[in-house]
């Protein structure tokens, strides 16, 4: 299987780091190995820093209608929604996710009650994973709630849908540092480590085959999901029980 084409599809990695540009971001280094390897497939790819941008807080599509002076973030949605794949990328602080990857799930969730061509909820047909970077464990702890946000509002999630990589517990350099208080490393924190390479790449690469396989098929059929076809009374094979 090696004339695999991943040409047409689109993907966009939103690093919720703390840290604006040009601050060097961790995260970002590691979105870098996974964005690398979908670049030399082919895949159009875009990388956004979420805290370079003016987000409003909330839940509703656009914050300016609900007091905020200012929200970029229905132009970004458009390039989201414009992306096959989403990946989310966020530090670990206290053992959780930032605190900007919790606001652009809620801005997702904002957007989740739209619905696509077919009646469906928005984000059906579109695939979504995620990558961590930190210090402490907390790698799958913070998977978990990322991809659960993800599914619920419409993205498919493929096996092994995550990487990451952490430290030693306490402080200590993060990914890809090559010097830690004023001393030179034998090497780049983190990037010789073959687990986090190679969960990269299989989380990366099976993120392009689901992403593939519903773009060829134009996504989910609509039979049995289509919440318009539901809003016109539409029940398929349900029926609602009957409690003697």
């Amino acid at each position: 299987m090696r004339n695999m084409d991943f040409s047409n599809l689109k993907a966009i990695y939103i690093n919720c780091t703390l840290k604006k540009s040009p601050r060097t971001s961790h995260t970002a280094k590691l979105i870098g190995v996974s964005k690398e390897i979908m670049e030399k497939e082919g895949v159009s790819v875009e990388h956004i820093r979420l805290v370079d941008h003016a987000i409003a807080n909330g839940v509703y599509p656009d914050m300016t209608e609900h007091g905020w002076e200012k929200d970029e973030w229905p132009q970004l949605f458009n390039k989201i929604l414009d992306a096959d794949i989403l990946i989310v990328g966020t530090p670990i602080w206290l053992g959780e996710k930032s605190s900007i990857a919790q606001k652009l799930i809620e801005r997702l969730y904002a957007m989740s009650g739209k619905t696509n061509d077919k009646g469906q909820y928005i984000y059906y047909g579109k695939v979504g994973g995620c990558i961590i970077t930190g210090n402490e464990d907390g790698v799958k702890h913070c998977a978990m709630g990322i991809l659960y946000s993800l599914q619920h509002i419409g993205y498919s999630i493929p096996p092994q849908a995550d990487c990451g990589w952490i430290g030693e517990v306490g402080p200590g350099p993060s990914y890809g540092d090559s010097e830690w208080q004023g001393e030179t490393l034998d090497q780049a924190a983190g990037v010789e480590s073959d687990f986090t390479n190679k969960n990269t790449t299989f989380m990366t690469y099976n993120i392009l085959h689901l992403a593939s396989m519903l773009k060829k098929n134009s996504g989910y059929p609509p039979y049995g999901n289509s919440k318009k076809e539901w809003e016109n009374g539409e029940r398929w094979k349900f029926n609602n029980p009957e409690y003697r």
